[in-house]
């Protein structure tokens, strides 16, 4: 009977298991976007400045932004804070930049919603127009008259932060924007539908977390927070 052949080379190496490992390929590590709304103005919860230019902080609105950006300036390692072009988040923004030390990046794609017509109206105006209980109830099939759909508003918000966390890889950010944008943006993280973001609550200067992550879905570690410690958001 011949003698069994010894397997050689590839074979052999194949054969013993002595073949090395490949090596995993490595993950990418999740982006913390930290949205904070802008603090109080004159106007706020009396008209719906949209747009507007020439809208800045009342004197309340200057203290939540410090406090916000003392708040933030315990995090370390945030690497970028980008704000919405408009007067009231960049007066919010200012203290928050002295804090983290950071230049104001101005974005945007994290602008308010175009209000159209009803830019600068009065609210309690606003809440008599049959068109108010379709903004509160399906938004996602209300257009402002001469402005923008929820429907954009939550896609441009969504896209512009997309493009900003690709930016930022394993980093913290700081998005400083508008109340209906951010509650857009945790709807989306949460996989809710836009007919009910309004159901979501966020306060002046208010700070809302988010972690995406770009092998994973996105996780929310806080909405409306206004004065926990940041330093404790961490996943479950």
């Amino acid at each position: 009977m011949p003698a069994r052949r010894k397997p050689t080379g590839t074979d052999a190496s194949e054969a013993t298991g002595d073949a090395e490992p490949t090596a995993a390929p490595e993950r990418p590590k999740p982006t913390l976007v930290l949205y904070v709304r802008h603090g109080q103005t004159p106007t706020t919860g009396a008209k719906l400045p949209g747009r507007a230019p020439g809208l800045h902080l009342a004197p309340k609105g200057h203290k939540q932004a410090e406090a916000a950006a003392k708040r933030l300036g315990r995090l370390d390692g945030v690497s970028a804070l980008y704000v919405s072009p408009l007067e009231r988040c960049q007066d919010t923004a200012a203290p928050i930049s002295n804090a983290l030390g950071l230049p104001i990046q101005t974005e945007p794609g994290i602008i308010e919603c175009e209000f159209g017509d009803w830019t600068g109206a009065e609210l309690k105006e606003l809440f008599k127009l049959p068109e108010w209980r379709q903004v509160q109830q399906s938004p996602s099939n209300f257009r402002f008259p001469n402005g923008e759909s929820f429907t954009e508003m939550q896609t441009r918000m969504t896209g512009a932060v997309a493009a900003l966390v690709a930016r930022h890889p394993g980093e913290k950010i700081v998005v400083v924007s508008h109340a209906d944008p951010i509650k857009a943006a945790v709807a989306a993280a949460v996989g809710t539908h836009l007919d009910l973001f309004q159901r979501i609550v966020v306060s002046p200067c208010s700070i809302s977390a988010v972690q995406y992550d770009p092998s994973g879905a996105p996780v929310v570690l806080a909405v409306n927070s206004t004065g926990a410690d940041l330093r404790t958001l961490v996943p479950s």
